[in-house]
């Protein structure tokens, strides 16, 4: 959002910077400059025609992870939250028809996001907010987040569970990508694991939780959680296996076989299209991957555009 860029205030260093070179486009953000988005992700229009070309005329817009302010102060980050939220709604009202977004909340402190998350659903085109897998090394099934969740659950919001994208910065993870490739859907992975053995989900049964990259592994490894909880009290409250399919999935598995897998898994209700654009590691054609699938025609019109247009419906 050109609102939230270092052009607008350029003494204020947390704004990220956005240019292009010859080599593509750079992000700097806090003395680093960041390639792997390789799609604008600043100028709406830019963004539109490249998705709409892709056969994407709809779309769901979310905050980029490290825009999300979690190592602010919380009163700093919830400023920041609303200029961006701000932002993202004006977004909505350029193009009404097409875009809607999540907002975020200054999840550092679960009272104030909660508090604040009223105020982001009440927005027109706001259909919840993102949070990421962990928060300052503390996942999301942790006690302290309790209050986030009652809220989301009594808002209704959509909340989109995406990686940290630095859950595991040293060793092996430092080579070869991994850490984007590997770490990435780990995170993913042990945040739905813990919502699952924390209780969190089992007390909130009406969260609407939205997992990237296909949920990571938290799919396969439903039954040995499951065998976990009936076998060792220390893993938690059962049954893993019926509540991991009450999270919503992304189609970001980059395999037409695993997405096959994992929309016979869950249902094919709870899985809506998905991209990473503007990414390196999103999916080029989600719709091609999606129709690869071999999914029969009522299931692969619920992952196209069905499930996204039920839950986008559901928070107005």
């Amino acid at each position: 959002m050109p609102e939230l860029l270092r052009d607008d205030a350029p003494a204020e260093a947390w704004r990220p910077s956005v240019r292009w070179d010859a080599k593509g486009q750079v992000v700097e953000l806090g003395g680093r400059l960041i390639r792997s988005a390789v799609h604008d992700f600043v100028d709406l229009d830019a963004i539109m025609d490249t998705l709409v070309r892709g056969g994407r005329d709809r779309v769901l817009l979310c905050p980029w992870v490290p825009l999300l302010f979690y190592d602010a102060a919380p009163e700093v980050a919830l400023e920041r939250c609303r200029l961006q939220n701000d932002g993202l709604a004006a977004l909505h009202q350029r193009r009404p028809g097409q875009v809607t977004v999540l907002g975020t909340v200054p999840l550092q402190d679960p009272q104030l996001a909660a508090a604040e998350l009223a105020a982001v659903m009440a927005r027109t085109g706001v259909a919840g907010v993102e949070v990421t897998a962990s928060v300052n090394g503390t996942y999301l099934g942790d006690p302290r987040f309790e209050p986030f969740w009652a809220a989301a659950e009594e808002c209704g919001a959509l909340v989109f569970v995406h990686p940290t994208t630095r859950g595991f910065p040293g060793g092996v993870f430092g080579e070869h990508y991994l850490w984007n490739l590997v770490g990435n859907p780990v995170e993913t992975t042990i945040a739905a694991a813990h919502l699952i053995v924390s209780g969190t989900m089992a007390r909130h049964p009406g969260l609407r939780i939205l997992l990237a990259h296909g949920g990571g592994a938290i799919v396969s490894l439903a039954g040995r959680i499951r065998h976990g909880q009936e076998a060792i009290a220390a893993a938690g409250p059962a049954p893993a296996d019926a509540i991991v399919a009450r999270f919503l999935f992304d189609t970001v598995t980059h395999d037409a076989r695993l997405l096959r897998a994992l929309v016979d898994a869950v249902g094919p209700d709870r899985v809506l299209l998905g991209s990473d654009h503007p990414f390196d590691m999103a999916d080029p054609d989600p719709v091609a991957t999606v129709r690869r699938a071999g999914l029969d025609a009522d299931a692969e019109r619920a992952v196209l555009y069905g499930n996204a247009e039920r839950e986008l419906e559901a928070t107005g």
